[in-house]
């Protein structure tokens, strides 16, 4: 070759062949796309346009500086075109009588039970005579769901002029009691006013809940509703409805439900705790009779104790504690041991039982029993009996000693 200064020993193919890399060179005369279409390893290259070979352009890309030209005219014609149609059916839209609301009856509701239109209708009370359009249905429906009753409400425009209104209403699952008022309340803890004419109609039938206030907090209330439902549902878990024996239940502390229980003509005020409701129900169950039948003024029975149930009087007296091994019996010994701190806490609203919990005359260990008036009586009067015949011997002692003692005085005098 006239670039190379010696001739290589080996053909060039051969050296193609040994692995050494041909230069990318062309010889004078080759074609310059001569390579090796069968390697598809490397990059792919573009080919190389030839000399004479005409340039493919797009369909739409005009050759001449005039269909350039043309081609931008047409493009910002249509788009005047468009945005002309658009300003035009927006203005139609706002404008037009046909898209407003004429009244009350262009607003359709569903799902009433609770809620009446008069309490429904004054949310919309700014949208009569407006444009469908220009309704905030987000912002009504935050409105909707801020009356007590509504719990979830969806609002949806009906061309031409219709607004449709879907409502769920909340579900009330008990009674409370504030002050003299009667009220609803839902698993939420959301109060519910309803006149009681209307309750009698529903015939609704429900625990009456106490401890819940309408200035606590929505958080409180909530929690408090979370107990009352797990107590309802572990006593209805077998079908027995058990939560129908229920009459009351105070929730002030939500760590302890304490739970008013009707036995013959009175009421005895169980503490359930906030944990197994059923169980200790059942075992209050098992042995009332019994603890009714030796503690006729009992009024208080806690269940909060694993191995042992704490009873309260109703005269103040000592709470006495039967131990959970002794109530198979059914003459089981009850102890009366220290008052603990909660039932200290149940005493202190009434100072005067307090003070009458552990009489001297009475042992600690021992339950305390109501003497009969008459019985009273008699010991009195043995008292008064023993208390004169003292002071009669304490006389007839005094009288003796003055004898004893005048008798050797005389006769000194004498001798």
């Amino acid at each position: 070759m006239v670039w190379e200064d010696e001739v290589p020993a080996e053909p060039r193919f051969r050296r193609a062949q040994a692995g050494v890399p041909i230069t990318k060179r062309g010889l004078p005369g080759m074609p310059v796309d001569m390579d090796n279409d069968d390697d598809d390893t490397g990059p792919v290259r573009a080919r190389p346009r030839r000399f004479g070979e005409e340039v493919k352009r797009p369909w739409w890309r005009p050759v001449t500086r005039f269909g350039r030209i043309l081609l931008a005219s047409a493009a910002v014609a249509v788009f005047s075109v468009i945005t002309v149609c658009a300003y035009a059916l927006t203005n139609f839209l706002e404008h037009d009588a046909r898209f407003r609301i004429a009244g009350t009856t262009n607003i359709q509701a569903a799902g009433l039970a609770q809620v009446s239109r008069s309490d429904m209708l004054p949310v919309f009370g700014e949208d009569i005579g407006r444009n469908i359009f220009f309704v905030p249905l987000k912002e009504r429906r935050k409105q909707l769901e801020q009356i007590p009753w509504i719990e979830h409400a969806t609002v949806m425009r009906l061309l031409p002029d219709q607004i449709r209104i879907t409502v769920v209403e909340r579900k009330p699952i008990a009674f409370v009691r504030q002050g003299s008022q009667v009220e609803l309340i839902d698993a939420n803890g959301v109060l519910l006013a309803e006149p009681p004419s209307m309750m009698s109609q529903h015939h609704y039938s429900f625990p009456v809940v106490t401890g819940i206030e309408s200035h606590d907090p929505i958080t409180g209330r909530r929690a408090r509703m979370e107990v009352y439902q797990r107590l309802v549902s572990e006593l209805d878990s077998n079908g027995r409805h058990l939560s129908d024996q229920v009459s009351e239940i105070d929730l002030r502390d939500p760590e302890d439900a304490r739970v008013l229980m009707p036995e013959q003509g009175t009421d005895i005020l169980a503490h359930f705790g906030e944990d197994h409701f059923l169980d200790r129900f059942q075992r209050y169950k098992a042995h009332i009779a019994e603890w009714r039948q030796q503690y006729p003024k009992l009024a208080e029975v806690d269940l909060r104790y694993d191995q042992q149930v704490v009873l309260q009087m109703t005269d103040g007296a000592h709470p006495a504690k039967a131990q959970m091994s002794q109530l198979q019996e059914p003459s089981a010994a009850v102890e009366s041991p220290k008052p603990s701190p909660a039932r200290t806490e149940l005493r202190s609203e009434s100072p005067r039982a307090v003070e009458k919990v552990q009489p001297r005359h009475i042992q600690p260990k021992k339950p305390v029993v109501t003497a009969h008036p008459s019985a009273r009586t008699s010991v009195k009067a043995a008292k008064s009996k023993s208390a004169k015949s003292k002071v009669t011997q304490k006389k007839q002692a005094k009288h003796t000693t003055k004898k004893t003692i005048t008798k050797p005085h005389r006769t000194a005098t004498t001798g």
